[in-house]
């Protein structure tokens, strides 16, 4: 892996200033990373995509990193991500993308590719399945998972309240994240773990967190959505070993998502991209060829 043709630039966005790393010409294609990650999260595919002819852009997304952290909880909702994506795109002059989304990414890109299906070309998500939209509240639906594995969801609901356990150790905090949901944890070095420490010092924990808080928000404002399909060629990426968005829950995604390819990376946790980046690259880019 290698930084040195990176380039970082900011741009104007949906009234946000968003920072963002590019490489490469050819068709677009937008990294969008989840929680609490960054840019840096992709810093595998950069390079590997612009290489196989592609434009890699990888954003840190709305209250992460270098980007712009607006007040408020309802900034954060689904139509302000959404939006800031197509904005993005509109900065940069591009009418579509392919885009690729982990974790909270991946929520992003399949709702993006509902509300504005216009600018995407194909979907691709790592570990965060689509199952249409649900029939209750989300915030009740996490509390009926029987194994507790979104009870930090739950626990994030309160304004402030994860943020005082955060903020007091933010390097203890994320190294235990990041290392409790590994398979893999070797890449989690003093390096890594550095990037991810000064830019939550610097931003804080608040930003990130308050998209969990919009999650009943962005389904009391979608009722459009109901039965809706993604019909983009999309490519799913499941992760063997992900204790928190297991594998199991693609089963029947071709039912929402019909033009659907799965791919199952095994001895994976949750940071898929980053702990086996050459599968995650090499299923990628056969997945674009004929784009390029």
């Amino acid at each position: 892996m290698s930084g040195e043709n990176w380039q970082h630039r900011f741009i104007m966005t949906n009234g946000i200033r968003m920072h963002l790393v590019e490489q490469g010409t050819g068709f677009p294609i937008l990294f969008l990373h989840g929680f609490p990650e960054l840019w840096y999260s992709w810093r595998f595919q950069i390079p590997a995509l612009a290489k196989a002819g592609f434009h890699a852009i990888a954003p840190d997304l709305r209250g992460y990193g270098e980007t712009d952290r607006p007040e408020g909880i309802p900034a954060y909702d689904i139509h302000h991500l959404v939006d800031d994506m197509v904005g993005l795109l509109d900065a940069l002059g591009e009418k579509k993308a392919v885009i690729v989304g982990h974790d909270w990414g991946g929520v992003i890109v399949w709702q993006m590719a509902l509300l504005r299906p216009e600018r995407v070309e194909r979907v691709i998500s790592l570990n965060t399945t689509f199952r249409g939209r649900s029939k209750t509240r989300p915030i009740d639906t996490y509390k009926q998972v029987p194994d507790g594995r979104f009870n930090y969801i739950l626990q994030f609901q309160e304004p402030g309240r994860a943020e005082v356990g955060i903020e007091r150790d933010i390097r203890r905090w994320l190294e235990t994240t990041l290392k409790r949901i590994a398979k893999k944890p070797d890449f989690i070095t003093e390096e890594v773990l550095n990037v991810f420490v000064t830019a939550y010092k610097k931003g804080g924990a608040t930003g990130p967190i308050n998209y969990y808080r919009n999650l009943d928000r962005n389904w009391e404002t979608t009722p459009q959505l109901a039965d809706k399909q993604v019909m983009h060629k999309s490519l799913m990426i499941c992760a063997e070993n992900d204790p928190i968005l297991i594998p199991q829950g693609a089963d029947g995604m071709e039912k929402y998502v019909p033009n659907l390819t799965k791919k199952l990376i095994k001895d994976c946790g949750h940071w898929t991209q980053q702990e086996q980046p050459e599968e995650v690259n090499r299923l990628i880019i056969e997945f674009l060829k004929d784009l390029r």
